[in-house]
């Protein structure tokens, strides 16, 4: 396989799309989707064209009110892996140095490969609870650095990055002439409020407008509308009129039915949110419990989110993941797309009654694993 063949690709995502199904699913990071029957949506409040520029006014406005921004500091995207991509193909040139937290969801390792970037990690250690030190980025930040990339929270293990560490390393980009890029799409699960969103903390950082922040995030993992590919990036307005252009490389306009969706979506987001609070709810303490009998894992319990990430103690974990899907018919997300293959991401986001049974199953596989 040649180095292009290699970086303009997402093993990850391949194996997502062909691999991750199973009958007993546990590698869906996301709330459940909601189901038609539930959204408030009639056929005549659709659409399908309308006339073409750069967003849907009316939800480029529920975007920056949602956000709390003004409307020039938003960009649509598809999804937020589209608004990972539009917001580092806007700061980075090829040969950029940028700073990628590790582990790390693998798509955003992608891009920047993808990019031409010079990558450079920051640890973020199990021993730690995945916290991120600033230390880490001091040791490693350059006046050659332009991106510094973070998800919050964080994806694998949903651990919460604090304000008074994103402030931090805002100050730190900011002295530097780099941008602080910040993957928030699990954030919003957060739900005892007071959630560390990084868009307001660069604002006090840089009142003058130049925010070093840039937040992607969509209506997906919380909301459960994935189908929607709702997604936005917030940045300061020169940067956000790059992204906007940049976007005319990949589609002249977006799918306007999905536009005018999710400005209905966002008109019930409330009900939404009530529906992932009260099924996550449950979930975590499912979760819990299953954590709680095994003591074959290690796992670091994240505040909020749907993902875990368990560290396997003994034996090989590919051997073990053949075991879980062949025989149990099981799937987990394998630790080594996040570059620590010890470990493996559950998603608890699904259907309570699927999930005990997934887990019961995880929990079959594991005995039958340490018996062999």
């Amino acid at each position: 396989m040649s180095g292009s063949e290699r970086t303009k690709r997402s093993v990850y995502m391949k194996w997502a799309k062909t691999r991750s199904h199973a009958r007993f699913n546990l590698a869906t990071s996301g709330v459940m989707s909601v189901p038609l029957s539930e959204f408030p949506v009639h056929l005549e409040d659709l659409e399908i064209t309308a006339p073409g520029g750069y967003g849907y006014e009316p939800l480029r406005q529920r975007l920056a009110r949602h956000n709390g921004v003004p409307e020039e500091c938003v960009v649509a995207a598809t999804g937020t892996s589209m608004a990972n991509h539009l917001a580092m193909a806007a700061v980075l040139d090829p040969g950029d140095e940028v700073l990628i937290e590790q582990p790390v969801y693998g798509p955003l390792l992608d891009v920047a490969e993808y990019l031409g970037a010079r990558v450079k990690r920051i640890p973020r250690r199990f021993e730690t609870g995945f916290a991120l030190e600033p230390k880490d980025i001091e040791r490693n930040i350059t006046g050659e650095t332009r991106l510094i990339v973070l998800s919050n929270l964080h994806n694998p293990s949903g651990a919460l990055i604090p304000a008074a560490t994103l402030r931090v390393i805002g100050e730190m980009a900011q002295r530097v002439g780099a941008r602080v890029l910040v993957d928030e799409v699990y954030l919003e699960m957060h739900f005892e409020g007071g959630a560390p969103f990084c868009f307001p903390i660069g604002q006090t950082i840089s009142p003058a407008g130049d925010n070093p922040f840039i937040v992607t995030s969509s209506l997906t993992k919380a909301h459960g509308l994935s189908g929607l590919r709702c997604g936005w990036v917030l940045a300061s307005p020169p940067l956000a009129k790059r992204m906007w252009l940049i976007n005319d490389l990949f589609g002249a306009v977006a799918a306007h039915a999905a536009e005018r969706i999710s400005v209905i979506a966002f008109d019930h987001l409330e009900q939404f949110r009530e529906r992932a609070r009260a099924l996550l709810a449950i979930n975590r303490a499912v979760i819990d419990s299953f954590l709680d009998s095994r003591r074959d894992l290690e796992c670091f319990r994240p505040p909020a989110g749907t993902v875990f990430f368990p560290r396997l103690m003994h034996g090989d974990p590919e051997t073990f993941f053949k075991l879980l899907r062949e025989k149990y018919e099981t799937t987990v997300v394998p630790g080594r797309f996040f570059e620590m293959p010890q470990h493996f991401r559950i998603g608890v986001g699904g259907d309570t009654e699927a999930l005990r049974a997934g887990l019961e199953r995880l929990s079959a596989a594991l005995d039958d694993f340490a018996r062999r």
